[in-house]
């Protein structure tokens, strides 16, 4: 992972290399844009993973020890582990929103497959990813609120707390914006207009133009495609269109599931060492 050398305030020149590497991983995941490719999406999310390798190579040493030991960080601490609790059933949830796509993906490829793709069929699909938008969405609520608490509590930190804590505090935020621009990804956020003028533009052309998804997402366009299917006439050639996204998508789902299994290990085995840590 390419990361960025610019440092943050928030450390010492006289840290250990490996909290200046936990800050050189969190400078390269705030400087990444908001990413419509699932590639990109795998990029950050092995870059959150990486991030949790290194805090938890730091959690190993004594400098660390001697930190979450400190009686007077035991209050910052438990804040910390609540976070982390929450950082664990995001990803989790995230995951098993995973699955249900690649299950429902596999059984519209599966009628696309026999050339029948009838109307209900269609439908099924796009009634599943109704269901996934609205679970997202209530995540993606539940986001926000953790986001809002998390950033009380750093308003209420002590000027003088230690640099450590501030980057424990630092890595659960970032999590959080990484899982939300997953969420975005497999369903992104937009008005009600908006997204209708989208439908009307490309079923009215029974096209799709370049214009009209050059800003959307694998899962966007294959939305799109189903829609231009549903209301065009020569079938053969729609479907065909719409197997190549059905596929492209599959692979992404599946190479986004397993990075974020990755991370969601990753993530788990930071929490036990914290508790470990605070434990003894």
């Amino acid at each position: 992972m390419a990361a960025s050398h610019i440092r943050s305030n928030s450390l010492p020149s006289s840290t250990h290399p490996l909290s200046n590497t936990v800050e050189e991983q969190l400078q390269w995941l705030r400087s990444c844009e908001a990413t419509s490719s699932s590639s990109s999406m795998c990029q950050k999310l092995g870059g959150l993973k990486d991030l949790y390798d290194s805090v938890d190579d730091w959690l190993q040493l004594s400098l660390a020890q001697q930190v979450l030991s400190n009686q007077n960080n035991r209050q910052c601490i438990k804040d910390l582990l609540d976070g982390s609790l929450q950082t664990l059933d995001v990803c989790g949830t995230l995951l098993e929103v995973l699955t249900q796509m690649k299950d429902s993906i596999r059984e519209l490829e599966s009628s696309l497959r026999r050339r029948t793709a009838s109307a209900n069929e269609l439908d099924a699909y796009i009634a599943s990813r109704k269901k996934m938008k609205k679970v997202i969405c209530r995540m993606m609520e539940n986001l926000k609120k953790i986001e809002k608490k998390q950033n009380i509590l750093k308003k209420e930190d002590k000027v003088e707390q230690e640099a450590a804590l501030s980057m424990l505090r630092e890595v659960g935020q970032i999590s959080l914006s990484v899982f939300e621009s997953l969420l975005s990804f497999l369903c992104k956020p937009k008005t009600r207009s908006n997204g209708w003028s989208l439908v009307s533009k490309v079923v009215s052309s029974k096209r799709i133009s370049r214009e009209a998804l050059t800003t959307a997402s694998e899962v966007e366009e294959l939305d799109t495609e189903l829609l231009v299917l549903k209301s065009g006439k020569d079938k053969n050639i729609l479907i065909h269109n719409v197997q190549k996204h059905v596929q492209a998508l599959e692979s992404s789902i599946w190479e986004i599931e397993e990075v974020s299994e990755c991370a969601f290990r990753s993530l788990l085995k930071t929490r036990v060492a914290l508790l470990n840590n605070l434990n003894h």
